[in-house]
Protein backbone atom coordinates (compact mmCIF):
# COMPACT_ATOMS: atom_id res chain seq x y z
CA UNK A 1 0.00 0.00 0.00
CA UNK A 2 1.25 3.88 -1.25
CA UNK A 3 1.40 6.16 1.61
CA UNK A 4 2.26 9.80 1.44
CA UNK A 5 4.02 12.20 3.42
CA UNK A 6 6.16 15.67 3.50
CA UNK A 7 9.04 15.40 2.51
CA UNK A 8 12.00 16.59 4.99
CA UNK A 9 15.66 18.08 5.28
CA UNK A 10 16.40 14.54 6.26
CA UNK A 11 15.18 12.63 3.05
CA UNK A 12 17.27 15.30 0.78
CA UNK A 13 19.72 12.15 -0.75
CA UNK A 14 17.02 9.98 -1.36
CA UNK A 15 14.48 12.97 -2.98
CA UNK A 16 17.78 13.83 -5.28
CA UNK A 17 18.04 10.04 -6.43
CA UNK A 18 13.94 9.40 -6.70
CA UNK A 19 14.25 13.11 -8.56
CA UNK A 20 16.85 12.23 -10.96
CA UNK A 21 15.59 8.59 -12.16
CA UNK A 22 12.55 10.58 -12.94
CA UNK A 23 14.38 13.16 -15.17
CA UNK A 24 16.07 10.03 -17.04
CA UNK A 25 13.08 8.17 -17.44
CA UNK A 26 10.70 10.68 -19.00
CA UNK A 27 12.61 13.93 -19.84
CA UNK A 28 10.26 15.50 -22.31
CA UNK A 29 7.82 15.02 -18.85
CA UNK A 30 9.81 18.23 -17.15
CA UNK A 31 11.44 21.80 -17.80
CA UNK A 32 14.45 20.91 -15.82
CA UNK A 33 17.03 18.26 -17.45
CA UNK A 34 18.78 15.48 -15.44
CA UNK A 35 21.90 17.83 -16.06
CA UNK A 36 20.63 20.84 -14.44
CA UNK A 37 19.16 19.21 -11.63
CA UNK A 38 22.29 16.54 -11.18
CA UNK A 39 24.12 20.18 -10.65
CA UNK A 40 22.22 21.02 -7.80
CA UNK A 41 24.28 21.06 -4.81
CA UNK A 42 22.65 18.84 -1.99
CA UNK A 43 22.80 21.84 0.75
CA UNK A 44 19.80 23.59 -2.40
CA UNK A 45 17.92 20.92 -2.11
CA UNK A 46 17.96 20.48 2.07
CA UNK A 47 16.73 24.10 1.40
CA UNK A 48 13.86 23.15 -0.59
CA UNK A 49 13.17 20.57 1.75
CA UNK A 50 13.48 22.67 4.95
CA UNK A 51 10.05 23.71 6.96
CA UNK A 52 10.37 27.34 6.12
CA UNK A 53 10.83 26.68 2.22
CA UNK A 54 8.52 28.40 -0.19
CA UNK A 55 6.94 24.99 -1.46
CA UNK A 56 6.17 21.22 0.26
CA UNK A 57 7.28 18.20 -1.52
CA UNK A 58 5.55 15.46 -0.83
CA UNK A 59 6.55 12.29 -1.41
CA UNK A 60 4.64 8.58 -1.94
CA UNK A 61 6.18 5.36 -0.41
CA UNK A 62 5.80 1.70 -1.69
CA UNK A 63 7.15 -0.90 0.59
CA UNK A 64 9.07 1.78 2.33
CA UNK A 65 10.96 3.19 -0.63
CA UNK A 66 10.21 6.84 -2.13
CA UNK A 67 8.31 6.17 -5.71
CA UNK A 68 6.78 9.36 -6.21
CA UNK A 69 7.29 12.84 -5.89
CA UNK A 70 4.92 16.33 -6.09
CA UNK A 71 5.50 19.83 -4.72
CA UNK A 72 2.77 22.21 -3.98
CA UNK A 73 3.98 26.50 -4.61
CA UNK A 74 1.38 28.98 -2.77
CA UNK A 75 1.80 31.97 -5.21
CA UNK A 76 3.60 34.81 -3.16
CA UNK A 77 2.34 38.17 -4.74
CA UNK A 78 -0.89 39.08 -2.61
CA UNK A 79 -2.96 39.23 -5.94
CA UNK A 80 -2.17 35.52 -6.61
CA UNK A 81 -2.15 34.09 -3.39
CA UNK A 82 -4.90 32.32 -3.64
CA UNK A 83 -3.49 29.95 -5.71
CA UNK A 84 -1.07 26.98 -5.69
CA UNK A 85 1.03 25.77 -8.62
CA UNK A 86 1.93 21.68 -8.98
CA UNK A 87 5.26 20.99 -10.41
CA UNK A 88 7.56 18.19 -10.76
CA UNK A 89 5.11 15.85 -10.16
CA UNK A 90 6.71 11.78 -11.16
CA UNK A 91 5.95 8.26 -10.07
CA UNK A 92 8.95 5.54 -10.61
CA UNK A 93 8.23 3.41 -13.69
CA UNK A 94 7.93 0.31 -11.50
CA UNK A 95 5.42 1.87 -9.10
CA UNK A 96 2.91 3.04 -11.87
CA UNK A 97 -0.54 1.17 -12.57
CA UNK A 98 -1.09 1.09 -8.32
CA UNK A 99 -2.59 4.03 -7.84
CA UNK A 100 0.39 5.69 -6.53
CA UNK A 101 -0.19 8.62 -8.70
CA UNK A 102 -3.64 9.71 -7.72
CA UNK A 103 -2.70 8.70 -3.85
CA UNK A 104 -0.08 11.12 -4.53
CA UNK A 105 -2.39 14.19 -6.19
CA UNK A 106 -5.22 13.72 -4.02
CA UNK A 107 -2.48 14.09 -1.16
CA UNK A 108 -1.94 17.43 -2.99
CA UNK A 109 -5.16 18.60 -2.85
CA UNK A 110 -6.29 17.82 0.65
CA UNK A 111 -3.03 19.61 1.86
CA UNK A 112 -3.90 22.68 0.27
CA UNK A 113 -7.36 22.44 1.38
CA UNK A 114 -5.88 23.07 4.77
CA UNK A 115 -4.15 26.54 3.37
CA UNK A 116 -6.22 29.54 4.47
CA UNK A 117 -7.18 31.29 1.25
CA UNK A 118 -6.69 28.96 -1.30
CA UNK A 119 -9.24 28.56 -4.13
CA UNK A 120 -7.40 27.05 -6.61
CA UNK A 121 -4.23 24.37 -7.69
CA UNK A 122 -2.90 24.80 -11.15
CA UNK A 123 -0.47 23.12 -13.39
CA UNK A 124 1.01 22.83 -16.59
CA UNK A 125 1.49 18.74 -18.41
CA UNK A 126 3.22 18.44 -21.75
CA UNK A 127 1.00 17.52 -24.55
CA UNK A 128 2.92 14.19 -24.70
CA UNK A 129 2.14 12.93 -21.49
CA UNK A 130 -1.72 11.67 -21.68
CA UNK A 131 -1.70 9.36 -19.07
CA UNK A 132 -0.73 11.84 -16.35
CA UNK A 133 -3.73 14.50 -17.82
CA UNK A 134 -5.98 11.56 -17.56
CA UNK A 135 -4.74 11.13 -14.07
CA UNK A 136 -5.59 14.76 -13.13
CA UNK A 137 -8.68 14.80 -14.66
CA UNK A 138 -9.65 11.81 -12.61
CA UNK A 139 -8.70 14.07 -9.83
CA UNK A 140 -10.90 16.94 -10.87
CA UNK A 141 -8.76 18.53 -12.37
CA UNK A 142 -9.80 20.71 -16.14
CA UNK A 143 -7.77 21.70 -18.75
CA UNK A 144 -8.44 25.38 -19.36
CA UNK A 145 -5.79 26.25 -22.16
CA UNK A 146 -2.84 25.11 -24.52
CA UNK A 147 0.24 27.08 -25.08
CA UNK A 148 1.15 26.23 -28.33
CA UNK A 149 5.32 26.63 -28.67
CA UNK A 150 6.04 26.36 -25.14
CA UNK A 151 9.00 24.00 -24.45
CA UNK A 152 11.78 23.52 -27.70
CA UNK A 153 14.22 20.64 -26.77
CA UNK A 154 16.45 18.61 -28.83
CA UNK A 155 14.85 19.97 -31.94
CA UNK A 156 11.31 19.21 -31.05
CA UNK A 157 8.61 21.83 -30.10
CA UNK A 158 6.64 20.73 -27.57
CA UNK A 159 2.95 22.43 -26.15
CA UNK A 160 1.83 22.30 -22.64
CA UNK A 161 -1.91 22.08 -21.55
CA UNK A 162 -2.79 23.98 -18.35
CA UNK A 163 -4.82 22.64 -16.30
CA UNK A 164 -7.29 24.43 -12.75
CA UNK A 165 -8.59 22.47 -9.81
CA UNK A 166 -10.98 24.86 -8.66
CA UNK A 167 -11.32 23.80 -4.74
CA UNK A 168 -14.92 24.74 -4.19
CA UNK A 169 -16.06 22.77 -7.67
CA UNK A 170 -14.44 19.63 -7.21
CA UNK A 171 -16.61 16.32 -8.20
CA UNK A 172 -17.15 14.17 -5.82
CA UNK A 173 -14.84 11.21 -4.68
CA UNK A 174 -17.17 8.35 -5.81
CA UNK A 175 -17.90 10.09 -9.01
CA UNK A 176 -14.11 10.28 -10.20
CA UNK A 177 -13.15 6.74 -9.41
CA UNK A 178 -15.73 5.75 -12.12
CA UNK A 179 -13.87 7.45 -14.96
Amino acid sequence: MTFTRRLTVADAQVYRAVRLAALHADPAAFLTTAAEFAAQPLNQLEARLAPDAPGVTLGAFLSGNLVGLLTLVRESAPALAHRVNIYGVSVAPAARGQGTGERLVRAGIETTRTWPGVTSLHLAVMETQTAARRLYERCGFRVWGRQPDAVRRDGQVFAEDWMVLELGRTTPHHEQESG
